[in-house]
């Protein structure tokens, strides 16, 4: 199974439609809100089905705020990050993280891109599509093949 991962579009059109030109053999899409409008926009390039959480820059929408669902057999705690204060360090996220028993846990917010294997927990945040703040833009993509599981962060 193959998993995109996208966070913090905000309204970059063009962006967008270049994140989704890596798209095309993903399995599932993952959008890690600002903003969650966007994802119409995503569903112009990507037929597939579609994972999204609101971020803080998402208001009066019905999207959560997290989500915790099994895909491919692995937890996967969903989030934006702000409510977990992940711009300062990951602790609050990592505690929910274990809370859930989560295999991966996946958050934007701080338009950076990071990848890290913790207590056996992945932490994948894949920057901004649109509004990077360190590097290019990126997306992050996750395999999962039987107990095996494996990112990258691809620059856009």
């Amino acid at each position: 199974m193959r998993i995109a991962v996208i966070s913090d579009t905000h309204r970059g059109k063009q962006m967008i439609k270049k994140a989704c030109t890596h798209t095309k053999d993903v399995d599932l899409l993952i959008h890690l809100g600002d903003n969650v409008d966007d994802v119409k926009e995503i569903k112009k390039y990507y037929n597939g089905k579609i994972i999204n959480v609101m971020g803080n820059c998402d208001f009066m929408c019905d999207a959560p705020m997290e989500v915790v669902e099994n895909i491919g057999g692995k937890v996967f705690l969903i989030t934006h990050g702000h409510r977990y204060g992940v711009k300062y360090d990951l602790n609050k996220l990592r505690y929910r993280a274990m809370e859930v028993k989560a295999d991966v846990a996946l958050f934007g917010h701080t338009h950076e891109s990071l990848l890290i294997n913790e207590y056996g927990i992945l932490f994948i945040n894949p920057g901004s599509a649109s509004l990077s703040r360190k590097g290019p833009n990126s997306l992050a993509f996750i395999d999962i093949e039987g107990e095996e599981i494996n990112a990258l962060i691809k620059n856009i």
